[in-house]
């Protein structure tokens, strides 16, 4: 299991690529150095209070939009959620399915 700081800091991430920013434009804005917030991104250091708070007008979001981490599902989840949808699909299922999973793709 992820711990709080992981996902933080991947929720700060996906807010930052939402906006289309690099780390190093978030980091200027914000005033720290985009090592330091690289290491935030990637659960090594919790970020302060004040920079939670710059990061979060900068983004344009809520602070408690850093704590939704509901929708943040890893690889393991997703895996077992396909493979017990497929299990239990009919063979006429399946062929739908991977008809729309190339469209999307494409």
């Amino acid at each position: 299991m992820k711990t709080t700081k992981v996902l933080l800091g991947e929720r700060i991430r996906e807010l930052r690529k939402k906006r289309q920013m690099s780390q190093e434009q978030l980091a200027e804005k914000i005033q720290i150095a985009a090592k330091n917030l690289s290491r935030i991104e990637v659960g090594q250091g919790y970020p302060s209070l004040d920079t939670l708070e710059k990061i979060s007008l900068v983004l344009s979001v809520e602070m408690r939009d850093f704590f939704d981490f509901q929708h943040l599902e890893s690889a393991e989840s997703i895996s077992a959620s396909l493979k017990s949808i497929i299990d239990s699909a009919s063979e006429e299922e399946l062929k739908m399915s991977i008809k729309m999973i190339k469209a999307l793709i494409r």
